[in-house]
């Protein structure tokens, strides 16, 4: 090659524009996160912790090219609503909503600004969006619950503590998606031999006493449904159930690491990894609307053996087999 041919050559690649020789560095951009549990629950902190790896995956850094802003509802539905509204007054590229409470909070906050959810039971039901496939407005994100899980959690009692027949079904109606879950127990409870007593929950003191009154009548057992509520809780539900010696059910893997029986349900915190992956396809202009909700697709099933010995159930072994931890 000539020396006038590669000095063109050369100067051609410089004058090349910088996306063309590298990566254009993505531009600062600012998230906002709102949680309905408190700051000092170690699954919100692992939850948080699993969206954060998931931005660093995908090239999203803080402090070099994001910044990630966090509040706590703490379970207080005014906190939530006070908070949500502070968040879009921030301005933020995108909002990563978590748990029922407060996307409704920020979907009354904004009509503009994208949000991305996650652990919602009911995205339709509750009236988050109107279509899964094609989600409506400035929302999308993860579901987290398939209905027909309710009827699994009934089979799953049943396997545990064969003489049960009566199951007090405990959640909260003001804020729990219960309507999704009710008509699958229906469905099930029969064919097992299992009466349903459907019994709502506002605070710590109906929660001792519905637990108390399950446990005067003969093979009973509990079935906490999801929410906020039995979420922040969960302590006191777990040490009712275990003063009165119940076989008991709960819908996240959390319970059972608290000190509950069993769980089954959707892994949260691949949940929440997986909603970086939304939060960055908005970041890099997709619309909330393009993007639909995605049902969950990881499973796990969790026994805590350390429960079962002092209950004095015996897990059977089919059972721990299929389990995806066993706590001892």
């Amino acid at each position: 090659m000539k020396r006038r041919q590669f000095i063109g050559l050369v100067g051609g690649v410089a004058a090349l524009p910088i996306t063309a020789r590298a990566q254009q560095p993505l531009a600062f951009k600012r998230i906002g996160v709102l949680f309905g549990l408190a700051e000092s629950d170690p699954e919100a902190q692992s939850r948080l912790a699993a969206f954060r790896e998931g931005l660093r995956d995908l090239k999203w850094t803080e402090g070099t090219n994001v910044q990630i802003d966090v509040r706590w509802g703490n379970g207080d539905a005014a906190q939530v609503r006070s908070f949500a509204s502070e968040l879009v007054e921030l301005a933020p590229d995108v909002i990563l909503g978590v748990n029922t409470a407060p996307v409704r909070a920020l979907k009354q906050a904004t009509r503009t600004l994208p949000i991305v959810f996650t652990g919602l039971s009911d995205p339709i039901g509750d009236g988050i969006v109107t279509n899964l496939s094609k989600p409506d407005g400035n929302l999308t994100g993860f579901s987290s619950f398939d209905p027909a899980l309710a009827g699994k959690w009934l089979q799953l009692l049943k396997e545990i503590s064969p003489a049960i027949v009566r199951t007090a079904v405990i959640y909260n109606p003001d804020t729990a998606p219960h309507s999704i879950f009710l008509p699958a127990l229906d469905a099930a409870a029969p064919s097992l031999g299992i009466a349903l007593v459907r019994t709502t929950v506002r605070d710590a003191a109906e929660i001792e006493n519905s637990i108390a009154a399950m446990a005067r009548e003969p093979d009973g057992s509990v079935a906490v449904m999801p929410d906020i509520f039995t979420a922040t809780n969960r302590a006191t539900i777990i040490a009712a159930v275990a003063r009165r010696r119940l076989p008991a059910i709960y819908p996240i893997r959390y319970h059972v690491l608290d000190g509950g029986l069993i769980s089954y349900g959707p892994d949260f915190i691949d949940l929440h990894r997986q909603a970086a992956s939304y939060v960055d396809r908005i970041l890099k202009g997709a619309r909330p609307a393009d993007l639909p909700v995605q049902t969950p697709t990881k499973f796990e099933l969790v026994v805590n053996l350390k429960t079962s010995k002092a209950l004095g159930i015996i897990i059977p072994p089919t059972l721990l087999a299929r389990a995806d931890e066993v706590i001892e």
